[in-house]
């Protein structure tokens, strides 16, 4: 096995030993008569063992696993063809087929992602800096140990040097520098890394020196993540390359008896001769044509170009798991799309506090005041506790809003989520108008979420009434915040559609899909954006059950297939109902990215028709190369059966 992949990768050996075949082919039309057979006997001496040994080997092990395929067919044709006399055809004839299989090996190759150059290029080891309680002891005259990657923890922090790479996905701590992602996403620009910024692992660092804070484990990074998925895609063959691989080996198997039958019938029914004469060609040496002519080499071939779009589609940052994504993705022409994060920026802005229910207006000092003094700041104060740490675009606006800002201590007791919806905690801390601290159960969500937990119907619909008189009116994306469900405050926040994302949507529309948004904001915030971007169907108010129950429902309807576009936990029933699910990894929760079967790695949504059109590209040229294939192969083999063609034309 070893031997017969040495020579067979070694393209120098097989194009000399196809040199002299070639020089002992033409040797009857350039060398004196009684020089010709033993100069050409010496050159098929020297070659044949450079085609022949790996030729042999190759077909042992087929055969001794059970297999009769393409190299089974060649080496019998080729020997065959040896015992009969014609040596040089032969060897020319493996000669030929070997130039062929390293041809398709090298562009096979060409087309996947190199994930060894990957995990060769990212460092074995991070440079962790000394802490005391989970703190840098000291950002000065920094201490650091060398430890293995795969060992490096969250919360860890990590010096990178220039030259380096980042070893796993990390926030910026410390420091600036220059960096270049474009070996991971195809993002030839290089950006600038500046504190609280994140950065994938395997970025590398072009230049200055950063102090790093580890946020995923190795397992969990982008450069595994990318390394993981391509290697699955390259095992996850698609229908057709399975049905052409069963189906290779029992052709292969058919041919072999048609060439028997032929070497045995031809004598009885068209009075060839067994062996070849001067005057005609034996039926044994057409056998050995129709062997070569009609093996399914060509059908084989057909499926390279799943690889060449896998590669066309990495390079820009679309990570698709195997090539069955691309006959879904062709098969599919109704495209729904999650708002938040997905069409806008995800990045929501901090509007306003606004005390729409419960609360108690007192006049201090002739001053009108709300819960005295401090209800707004309360509010925000629980709103931040309770969102600490999370990934949803609300939660994140809450947050960096609260930062730097002097409000009341507020510790969370216990915590509960409910995707979609909202999520309810016991606090403690805030005062709320009560003269002293106590625990008290907070709910924060969207304003179903907060009513339905009310008590009564009449105290729900006072809550909606508030909302829709709000002084700062619907366009605002807003949750409510509930306080011993007493005390209602409405959040505003305001979402942006994404760049270019109206392209987007106008691209799809043209080519003849059906977009619809997918979105649990109320309805005047999805109305605002659907509007924005060109999209006249949407569906509002929806929760993570709803959603599911939409895709379903829509992929029936149409009797087709239904794309998902999403990012969050929220869209992960969806998105694995869907024929295709395809989701922003950049900010996609984990689920997200599990359920999913095509990764946008950049932040870029034009990702998604470049995609689509690159999945029915590749179905359309699948299909011509197969056609193609069975023509090559019907030409081929009855000129051969008929005498015409010689063996080494026929490959």
């Amino acid at each position: 096995m070893e031997l017969a992949d040495f020579l067979r990768e070694h393209l120098h050996l097989c194009c000399f030993s196809t040199a002299l075949f070639v020089t002992a082919a033409i040797c009857p039309y350039t060398l004196p008569k009684h020089l010709i057979k033993p100069f050409q006997n010496s050159l098929i001496f020297v070659a044949f063992p450079f085609v022949g040994v790996s030729a042999s080997l190759d077909a042992l092990i087929e055969i001794s696993s059970g297999k009769v395929n393409i190299h089974v067919l060649m080496a019998m044709a080729a020997f065959a063809s040896v015992f009969m006399g014609n040596a040089l055809e032969g060897g020319l004839l493996l000669a030929m087929f070997n130039l062929a299989h390293i041809a398709e090996e090298y562009f096979t190759g060409r087309s996947m992602i190199d994930v060894k150059e990957l995990k060769e290029n990212n460092p074995d080891f991070a440079l962790v800096l000394d802490t005391i309680d989970g703190k840098l002891a000291n950002t000065v005259d920094l201490a650091y140990k060398r430890v293995p990657v795969h060992d490096v923890t969250v919360g860890s922090y990590i010096l990178v040097g220039a030259g380096e790479s980042v070893p796993v996905d990390c926030e910026v701590f410390q420091g600036g520098a220059t960096i270049t992602i474009e070996h991971l996403t195809g993002e030839v620009k290089p950006l600038e890394a500046k504190v609280g910024d994140r950065i994938p692992g395997g970025a590398r660092n072009l230049d200055g020196r950063i102090i790093v804070k580890v946020t995923k484990t190795w397992k969990e990074s982008t450069l595994n993540r990318i390394v993981q998925l391509t290697e699955e895609a390259q095992m996850n063959k698609p229908k057709l390359e399975r049905w052409l691989d069963e189906f290779g080996e029992r052709y292969s198997k058919v041919v072999v008896v048609l060439s028997i039958a032929i070497a045995v019938i031809g004598p009885l029914v068209f009075k060839w001769p067994f062996i070849s004469t001067p005057a005609c060609r034996g039926s044994v040496y057409r056998a050995l044509g129709l062997m070569v002519a009609a093996s399914p080499c060509a059908l084989a071939v057909a499926p390279l170009a799943y690889a060449t779009a896998i590669s066309s589609c990495a390079r820009k940052g679309i990570l698709l798991k195997g090539g069955h994504v691309l006959d879904a993705l062709a098969s599919c022409y109704t495209i729904a799309f999650d708002k938040t994060g997905t069409l806008t920026t995800g990045g929501l802005v901090f509007k306003a506090i606004e005390p729409i229910y419960g609360h108690q207006i007192r006049n201090i000092s002739n001053v009108s005041s709300c819960c005295i003094p401090t209800c707004e700041k309360e509010a925000l104060a629980v709103a931040s506790a309770m969102e600490k740490g999370t990934t949803h675009p609300i939660g994140r606006a809450v947050v960096d809003h609260s930062e730097g800002k002097d409000l009341p201590s507020v510790s969370v007791e216990s915590f509960e989520y409910f995707p979609g919806r909202g999520l309810t905690a016991t606090v403690n801390g805030i005062q709320s108008g009560t003269g002293g601290d106590k625990l008290l159960k907070a709910t924060l969500g969207s304003v179903d979420f907060i009513t339905s937990f009310c008590q009564s119907e009449d105290e729900s619909k006072k809550i909606k009434e508030a909302v829709n008189t709000s002084s700062y009116g619907s366009d605002f994306v807003h949750a409510a915040l509930s306080v011993n469900q007493k005390v209602v405050s409405l959040i505003h926040l305001e979402d942006r559609p994404r760049p270019g994302v109206v392209d987007v949507i106008q691209e799809l529309q043209e080519a003849k899909f059906r977009v619809m948004m997918l979105t649990g904001d109320h309805e005047p915030s999805a109305r605002r954006v659907a509007s924005a971007v060109g999209i006249n169907e949407f569906y509002c108010n929806l929760k993570p059950e709803d959603k599911l129950s939409h895709v379903k429902d829509i992929a029936r309807d149409m009797g087709g297939g239904l794309i998902m576009v999403g990012e969050g936990i929220n869209d992960a029933p969806a998105l694995a109902a869907a024929t295709v699910g395809i989701v922003l990894a950049h900010r996609a929760s984990a689920t997200a990215i599990a359920v999913a079967d095509v990764l946008l790695l950049r932040e870029n949504i034009s990702a998604v028709p470049f995609c689509i059109a690159k999945s029915r590209q590749t179905t359309s040229l699948i299909k011509q190369n197969v056609a193609l294939a069975l023509s090559c192969i019907i030409m081929a083999s009855l000129p051969s059966v008929l005498g015409y063609l010689p063996l080494w034309l026929t490959v």
